[in-house]
């Protein structure tokens, strides 16, 4: 088969896995470039896919390590394959899967950077709230920090998930699974103020005629731009980076981290790592005790800082 055969049988195995797994359209679109990229590779060496094997899968693997992929990068390339694999098996061009026989090295997961509650109330106050947009941004950032949304969550949030009244939001998560997620005050507050404004962003003259870039349909995407439409992963980024860049040492943020302090500012005031887990959408709660980590390294500052016996020269001094 030639190396055009990797293409009709690509595009099969994610057309089945569209409708067989039900994976997001995210989730769908990583794997597709996955095994794009895999392609690609194998057009470069030409290989065919009735000689795929382990050894050509530890020198892929081994090509995406010498372009600087992290082995968590290697890892999910290697979980899109093997899908691919068992469809040559049971299409009968190889015999058996060989990725159960590869084997990455264990690599400790990265603790993500955080910021502590200082920095971030520093973050959203630097946004200009005089405005629809601005008070749109800080919505938004209220509610990435106040319910550790997923960036995907937060955009994709439509009117009717959202309960002002009873402080909470139905978030629509990885899977398509539902979860009620509790508003805080700062949220609720900011929330509402932008939708008492948000019709502006549509018109922003404020004379109550149509714009020219207003749509006379509905638009139920909770944050929208001024074309009408839902906000962007893209166009999210964009606004924090620019409020970000008030402060140089918050250069580095992105709308993850504010996920991430969501979860480490709990779990340093004292909640329980269940209901943290549940509030995140998290299946597994090993994703959610990495957070558990960077409250202990919390822990430890503050015994060093506060405890009169925690330093060296105090244990020092108390000895003869």
């Amino acid at each position: 088969m030639s190396a055009a055969g990797w293409d009709e049988l690509i595009d099969r195995h994610l057309s089945r896995q569209a409708v067989e797994r039900g994976l997001s359209r995210n989730s769908m679109d990583a794997y597709a470039h996955d095994l794009s990229v895999f392609q690609s590779w194998c057009r470069k060496i030409g290989l065919k896919p009735a000689q795929l094997d382990a050894a050509t899968l530890t020198a892929y693997l081994e090509a995406l390590a010498d372009r600087g992929l992290a082995v968590s990068s290697q890892r999910r390339h290697l979980a899109s394959l093997h899908g691919l694999a068992r469809e040559l098996v049971d299409e009968k061009i190889i015999e058996r899967d060989p990725a159960p026989a590869v084997k990455l090295r264990p690599h400790p997961r990265k603790l993500p950077r955080t910021l502590s509650p200082g920095d971030v109330e520093n973050l959203i106050a630097a946004i200009d709230a005089r405005d629809a947009r601005g008070l749109r941004d800080r919505a938004m950032l209220e509610m990435a920090y106040g319910c550790g949304l997923r960036v995907s969550e937060l955009v994709g949030l439509q009117l009717h998930q959202v309960n002002l009244a009873a402080g909470a939001v139905v978030v629509l998560g990885k899977g398509g699974k539902e979860r009620m997620v509790p508003m805080g005050g700062a949220a609720i507050r900011a929330l509402k103020a932008y939708l008492d404004r948000r019709d502006e962003i549509l018109n922003p003259a404020g004379d109550g005629k149509r714009g020219r870039n207003e749509v006379p349909r509905r638009v139920w995407a909770v944050f929208i731009t001024r074309l009408g439409r839902a906000m962007t992963r893209q166009g999210f980024f964009k606004a924090l980076k620019r409020w970000a860049a008030a402060d140089p040492r918050l250069a580095w943020v992105s709308p993850h981290t504010l996920r991430h302090c969501f979860a480490t500012h709990l779990l340093e005031g004292g909640a329980d790592l269940r209901a943290v887990q549940e509030m995140l959408g998290h299946s597994d709660i090993s994703t959610t005790q990495i957070y558990t980590h960077l409250s202990k390294s919390h822990l430890r500052k503050v015994h060093r800082t506060f405890h009169p016996r925690a330093t060296r020269a105090s244990v020092v001094e108390g000895t003869d």
